[in-house]
């Protein structure tokens, strides 16, 4: 069995943003792979998501980014169950993050959004970015809707 270090944990867990004991038991079931961890992580975040689908949504953020000095802006509305996580910077500096994203990559409507790749990190898309924040949370988030406009298009 490989010995898992306290630092591959906290490397973990500064790259994730789950707790401890969330980054130990994926690095224990990887054998202490870093890639084969941060997969685990994501599959079970796919879990974590589907088992909190039927929660009411009762709070969220709307964010947005002002892009090319003002030629193009979004809106995003990123849904939440509680304000105690609508409050928290992180999950804010998500919304803003995907309001950026949107600006970017000019989706049609959020079914096409949450299959593109996340232009901050390609390797996820943004349905990957969601699970990942319900991952985190422990609540349903969802983006309900957003808006996109350009000056000259």
């Amino acid at each position: 069995m490989t010995d898992i270090t306290t630092a591959d944990i906290k490397a973990l867990r500064e790259e994730t943003g789950l707790s401890i004991a969330e980054c130990r038991k994926a690095l224990e079931e990887s054998k202490g792979d870093k890639a084969g961890a941060l997969e685990i992580l994501k599959n079970r975040s796919v879990e974590i998501a589907a088992k909190k689908g039927d929660r009411a949504l009762g709070s969220g953020t709307v964010a947005s980014y002002i892009h090319n000095a003002g030629a193009s802006g979004t809106l995003v509305e990123l849904s939440c169950e509680t304000d105690f996580v609508s409050k928290n910077e992180e999950f804010k500096n998500i919304a803003r993050d995907i309001a950026l994203h949107i600006a970017a990559m000019n989706p049609t409507d959020v079914s096409e959004l949450l299959t593109q790749p996340f232009v901050k990190s390609p390797d996820k898309t943004i349905q990957d970015v969601v699970n990942g924040v319900i991952q985190k949370f422990g609540e349903r988030t969802e983006i309900r809707r957003f808006a996109r406009f350009a000056v000259s298009e």
